[in-house]
């Protein structure tokens, strides 16, 4: 058994940005991840932070541009803490060595994004954001976090209701017990569940999952975000084409080169994103292809490295202007029920980033949003876990010894089920459907409980976890009548 002050499951911008605080702090704290640490959503992302910093913007403006994005369905007081916490973290962060993209007199460059009533994102090395951030956080970091690499964690190790440690199995094959008084969640969304998705390969939903076993209260879970544009041939995506672009002028044509926005929201190109996915989404649905025509926007390849590279290396002539886009899962606003300081239903786990719903995001995601609330939760979480005095209740790791009854589903199979269940436009029906698919693996009558992991590979373990996050996610969606934001049902009249 392995003990430490700090475990923290997941390797991302949370997990950096609680790790760097608690170990100024004196910490120890043990960083455990299932791939690379560099393998994550945060290193892909190439939109910016959102940050009330222009002396004509305020924390205020920031407040009901996120409230308007998530339909009104934010918590009220979380989003002020965001919003208002925003200003000072980014100040701190940039003293701390972060470097953000600048005008020729120095001053901070600041993008605009759709639903934002005024240019308020910073970037860095222009849509390499979450690259550069993460590269500063592990500058930052600086080795004092023992970081554990290509070691899935299995279940939370729980002692009389509380959250004590965790098991985990190493490259070698063997199981390991670490335990800690605190076990920080920030093992990011869900992306892979479904066929096109923006993520890293690595996020199948094992948050939720994890989460779920240990008897946490989970929320929001049917609010997925599909982002509209990822580039996409034959019905493959290849990777994310940054909103930054239709900020600086793309915008979304079909094949005879008519606008698609135009008359569907004032807002257009830049309307909130479950608008412009569903846009597009229906135009595909017809067999259309749909593009982001590019040829407004000056010196493009020097402005968008990342997305240039992206199309060029996939076959794409950036002279031609075009750039073939379809929607794709980009962001989770549901998740483990958490506050801004980490704490969830269960006494001893914490979750942060997208792993965790604060319920910031409402039913939607305002843009550049998500960099920001792992930068801010994340402090306050190492905050609110330095201020407090948990002890350590070591425990060890029963195996379970339950067996599926069927044998597992490909990931395919899943994605292609969650596309037709709970996908970008979703029917009672077919979100019943869904269910009744999920519930036909459950090792037994009571749920997803835990397998036993001596008889399954880590990627059959990854599987579970998929099954596991897509029945709940169905279930979810069954349990929420009205269309709001993403949660889109066909045909109902009150859309929110």
């Amino acid at each position: 058994m392995i003990l430490t002050d700090v475990i923290i499951i997941g390797a991302g911008i949370a997990a950096h940005s609680v790790a760097c605080r608690l170990c100024d702090r004196g910490k120890k704290v043990i960083i455990i991840t299932k791939s690379n640490k560099r393998d994550c959503n945060s290193t892909l992302a190439q939109g910016g932070i959102s940050v009330a910093l222009r002396d004509d913007d305020s924390y205020m403006s920031h407040y009901e541009d996120t409230l308007t994005a998530g339909c009104g369905l934010n918590d009220k007081e979380a989003t002020m803490t965001l919003v208002k916490e925003a200003p000072g973290i980014i100040r701190d962060f940039i003293k701390s060595g972060m470097n953000f993209d600048k005008e020729p007199d120095g001053s901070l460059s600041f993008g605009k994004e759709a639903a934002h009533k005024l240019a308020r994102v910073i970037h860095a090395g222009g849509d390499r954001t979450g690259l550069m951030v993460m590269e500063q956080l592990y500058k930052n970091l600086d080795g004092r976090a023992e970081i554990r690499e290509n070691e899935p964690v299995i279940d939370i190790i729980m002692k009389n209701g509380e959250a004590v440690g965790v098991i985990t199995r190493d490259k070698d094959g063997n199981f390991n017990t670490y335990c800690a008084p605190y076990i920080v969640m920030a093992a990011g969304g869900i992306g892979n569940l479904f066929p096109g998705t923006s993520n890293d390969s690595t996020v199948t939903g094992d948050s939720v999952a994890l989460a779920y076993r240990a008897g946490a209260e989970l929320k929001n879970l049917e609010f997925i975000q599909f982002h509209p544009t990822l580039l996409t041939i034959n019905g493959k995506n290849f990777g994310l084409i940054s909103e930054a672009v239709r900020g600086d002028g793309g915008i979304l044509v079909n094949e005879k080169g008519e606008r698609i926005m135009e008359g569907v929201h004032p807002m257009k190109d830049l309307a909130p994103r479950d608008v412009v996915s569903r846009t597009v989404y229906s135009h595909t649905q017809k067999g259309e292809n749909i593009y982001l025509d590019i040829s407004k926007i000056k010196g493009f390849k020097s402005r968008f490295p990342n997305v240039s590279e992206i199309c060029e290396s996939n076959g794409v002539d950036l002279n031609k202007n075009l750039i073939p886009v379809a929607p794709g899962a980009h962001f989770h606003m549901g998740g483990i029920k958490a506050k801004p300081t980490g704490e969830t239903s269960v006494s001893g786990l914490y979750a942060v980033g997208e792993a965790a719903c604060t319920n910031v995001h409402g039913a939607n995601r305002l843009a550049s949003n998500s960099l920001l609330e792992g930068l801010v939760f994340g402090k306050l979480t190492a905050d609110n876990i330095i201020s407090s005095d948990r002890k350590a209740n070591p425990a060890e790791y029963t195996m379970p010894t339950t067996k599926m009854k069927t044998p597992l589903p490909t990931k395919k199979d899943i994605t292609k089920i969650m596309m037709e269940c709970v996908g970008i436009v979703r029917t009672e029906e077919n979100i019943l459907k869904g269910i009744k698919y999920f519930e036909g693996f459950m090792p037994d009558e009571k749920g997803f409980i835990s397998l036993d992991p001596r008889a399954y590979t880590d990627k059959d373990l990854e599987i579970y976890n998929m099954l596991t996050a897509g029945w709940l996610i169905a279930k979810s969606a069954y349990g929420r009548k009205e269309s709001f934001g993403a949660h889109y049902i066909e045909n109902d009249n009150i859309h929110h």
